[in-house]
């Protein structure tokens, strides 16, 4: 008999952003397959999303609850985390996972609003998240924090400039919490994806993704689940001594 226990996450309390696809639906999956409670942030009300997320309690037996906000908005941001802890549930997991990826000319041709507005989501939306659920961990002593950044942000490449530097920032975010957040038992660690299957990577150029494939020791592309499978193990118990961690996922990428 394994000596895992069947379902990592059980009575636990998840929150993660994106969940309406790509690698935010496949994490939403794996943590109510594992037993977790989760709130299923996403920016549009979908009766499609809605229903899948019906069908997912079904078969999981636990509770799933959609809440809707926009990320570029602070406003939304506080009254999605009020509905959240309205409930006053424990929160022992926080998914900053939602991004946004610009189809930017090069860095002289991109106006500084572009720039702002991937900043808005990529960095400052989870950092203002992190702010309000990190309040409620501190309060309880424990948590698990996991920010979805990108190879983008170690490596500097692929992607357009703004994306790559808020990715970097929400890296070095993660080792600074890691050490404010660490003494009152707060976990803060980050995964750093390489090429995807997701819709963002149906954006690339065909030549870049290309290339990317094949600069990858494996030669394929990520599946989402098996990025939602290492967010699982920094969520759980599996990981309770690794914290201001970037765990890359990305196939052995060699350089672009």
């Amino acid at each position: 008999m394994s000596w895992l226990p069947q379902r990592l996450l059980e009575n636990k309390t998840a929150i993660v952003t994106g969940s309406n696809r790509g690698i935010g639906k496949a994490i939403v999956t794996a943590f109510a397959e594992h037993g977790a409670d989760v709130w299923a942030c996403a920016r549009q009300r979908s009766e499609a999303y809605e229903s899948e997320l019906r069908q997912l309690v079904q078969r999981c037996g636990v509770k799933i609850e959609p809440v809707y906000f926009d990320l570029a908005d602070p406003a939304q941001i506080r009254s999605g985390v009020e509905a959240v802890l309205s409930s006053r549930r424990p929160m022992h997991i926080l998914v900053n996972n939602a991004g946004v990826v610009t189809q930017s000319e090069r860095f002289q041709m991109t106006t500084i609003q572009t720039m702002e507005h991937v900043f808005k989501i990529n960095f400052f939306a989870p950092i203002l998240l992190t702010q309000y659920i990190s309040r409620v961990m501190m309060r309880q002593r424990s948590g698990s924090i996991i920010n979805i950044a990108s190879v983008a942000g170690l490596d500097g490449d692929p992607g357009p400039l703004e994306y790559v530097a808020s990715k970097a920032a929400l890296i070095a975010a993660t080792k600074k919490l890691a050490r404010e957040l660490g003494p009152m038992g707060v976990r803060v660690n980050a995964l750093a994806p390489g090429l995807t299957q997701t819709d963002m990577a149906q954006q690339m150029e065909p030549k870049l993704m290309s290339r990317t494939v094949d600069s990858t020791i494996m030669g394929s592309v990520g599946q989402t689940h098996e990025i939602a499978n290492v967010a699982l193990f920094l969520a759980s118990e599996l990981s309770s001594y690794v914290t201001g961690q970037v765990i890359r996922v990305d196939g052995g990428l060699r350089g672009l």
